[in-house]
């Protein structure tokens, strides 16, 4: 490889986009920086605070880690800083090791994100199957919403439990220490954060209702906890960089902590960096992403930061807000530092029922619960990872959940492949049968792009779907994908199907898929993936397929006719 395009490889985006950078550009990106930045600004001080740090660690976080994602990364319209994932690892480190643990944990975290870009193993993280992800994703809303109950009804509690069961327990004793005010500032705020968005899809409604709630506790003097009155305040400007004091007798105590840190943070920014594609029309570079990641990670813990990532929800807003470049989220990270620098004493009446609130509404956004009714329609084995790995997240530890629905995963990867060797006698039935599968003496009509998937299309192959992703403006109105090799499918390849047949609708194709058998068959009909392409797109044989192809041809012959 030539040693230019060996350096352009692992150039960041930003600098990239340099190269055709224009004045309507920069507006664009000034917008959405600014727009970004306020709505990042109340879920930056709430996830600090649900992760037992103070709000100014959240903030921190959000500019430098923010920054430094935005200016090295591999993303054009990524969005990082402190995310709801993190919050239940990092309340645990804190609560067991300090704040030095923490920043130790991050640090480490940090150093393995930049291993794993820099040898090009970020794409290993494909090998998390959906079972696990939705698992994990649905563990994490149910305890961040479970961390908020106590200030969003201003329960008094002495030491609120790390732990989920106790500390519903001390909330229902705690009951009878409600306050009226910070349940109805609570319920008020909740209201704004869910009907503005509806109402004004363009102004944050998480900023709306954090100065709302704050002008009324201000002005009227209300009786609730606040930043001030928790925290006492937010100090101006950012906290001098400091190294953290270097424990070496923690490094292999939090090992595992680092290692689970790392791999929600890469799994949360490659996904999140996926969506920003799909939304944007561009391509990030997974290995430059997580190489950003990793020196965010680093960089965090000097300022007093927490660990980071992309960030969905602020990536799509961002985007949403008119985003063209990285220079976006480089201005949402100065937006803050500016408000830090200019506003923070302003943050004192911020009442935490308040950003309670807002966190309910973010464990909801994130929680993924569309997707249950799905996995419910997939095999057992799909079913029980789920299950286990969510049981484990809310009940035991997020790293143990993360390992124990990887190992049961490995073990039914093994079996589905296993099971898809077989030994049989050929018969003069077999060869007639196989007739309506063969492609020999058939023609493939101009309009139609075909391709096949041979083997396991298990979680760990999907990306290879990006051969037919990859160019899909060049892509004919029909894309015939034969199955007929397909030997197994389990749902991480169910859902690659998925997005592929909706990706290829909104752009105006048609998908048809013939010729699966078996167990891929099966898992298919179990889970409805007729919804997603029709009924009548999916066909048993090519012989059969060919003929809904030329079905389809009055409609879509005339289109490929003017496209060439």
């Amino acid at each position: 490889m030539p040693m230019t395009e060996s350096v352009g490889r692992w150039l960041p985006q930003s600098v990239l986009n340099l190269r055709h950078y224009r004045r309507e550009d920069f507006v664009h990106d000034l917008v959405a920086g600014i727009t970004v930045g306020l709505v990042a600004l109340p879920l930056a001080m709430a996830f600090a605070i649900s992760s037992g740090m103070s709000p100014q660690s959240g903030i921190a976080t959000a500019i430098v880690a923010g920054f430094l994602i935005s200016a090295l990364g591999g993303s054009t319209t990524q969005i990082g800083g402190p995310t709801g994932a993190f919050v239940v690892v990092v309340s645990g480190i804190v609560a067991r090791y300090g704040v030095d643990g923490l920043y130790l944990c991050t640090l480490m975290a940090g150093v393995i994100l930049i291993l794993l870009g820099v040898t090009g193993l970020g794409a290993a993280v494909r090998y998390f199957p959906r079972p696990v992800v939705i698992g994990f994703t649905n563990g994490i809303a149910v305890l961040i919403a479970s961390t908020q109950i106590k200030d969003f009804f201003g329960l008094t509690i002495a030491q609120p439990s790390g732990v989920f069961v106790p500390r519903l327990i001390q909330c229902w004793q705690a009951f009878s220490t409600l306050s009226p005010t910070s349940t109805l500032l609570g319920i008020g705020t909740l209201a704004i954060v869910l009907v503005v968005p509806r109402v004004m899809p363009r102004v944050p409604g998480a900023i709306v209702a954090m100065l709302a709630a704050t002008v009324v506790v201000t002005f009227w003097r209300l009786p609730v906890a606040t930043i001030g009155s928790r925290f006492g305040g937010i100090p101006l400007g950012l906290p001098p960089m400091r190294l953290p004091h270097f424990r070496p007798d923690l490094i292999h105590t939090l090992l595992p902590s680092a290692l689970t840190v790392a791999m929600l943070g890469a799994i949360e920014s490659l996904l999140s960096a996926t969506v920003a594609d799909r939304m944007s029309g561009a391509r990030h570079r997974p290995n430059v992403e997580l190489v950003a990641q990793g020196i965010a990670n680093v960089a965090s813990p000097l300022v007093g930061g927490l660990p980071a990532t992309g960030a969905i929800a602020r990536t799509a807003t961002s985007i949403r807000s008119g985003a063209r470049t990285p220079l976006a989220g480089m201005i949402h990270a100065l937006t803050l530092l500016a408000i830090l620098v200019l506003a923070a004493p302003l943050a004192r009446n911020v009442p935490l029922a308040a950003l309670s609130a807002i966190l309910f509404v973010v464990a909801w956004g994130m929680g993924e619960w569309r997707e249950i009714p799905e996995i419910l329609k997939l095999s057992r084995s799909d079913k029980s990872v789920w299950l286990v790995t969510f049981a484990l997240t809310v009940f035991a530890d997020l790293t143990v959940a993360v390992e124990a629905g990887m190992i049961l995963a490995a073990l039914l990867f093994i079996r589905k492949v296993s099971a898809t060797t077989t030994i049989s006698a050929i018969t003069e039935a077999d060869i007639e049968s196989g007739r309506v599968h063969s492609l020999q003496d058939r023609s493939i009509p101009s309009y139609v792009s075909a391709f096949r998937i041979h083997g396991p299309f298990l979680f760990g192959t999907t990306d290879k779907l990006e051969l037919v992703t990859a160019e899909l403006g060049r892509l004919g109105p029909v894309v015939l994908l034969r199955l007929r090799n397909m030997s197994a499918i389990d749902a991480t390849g169910l859902q690659a199907l998925e997005d592929l047949a909706d990706r290829l609708r909104a752009t105006g194709r048609t998908l048809v898929l013939c010729g699966a058998r078996g167990q891929p068959a099966l898992l298919m009909q179990m889970a409805e993936f007729d919804q997603h392409v029709g009924h009548e797109n999916i066909r048993p044989s090519i012989a059969s397929a060919l003929e809904r192809v030329r079905e389809l041809a009055p409609a879509v012959e005339p289109r490929a006719m003017s496209s060439r």
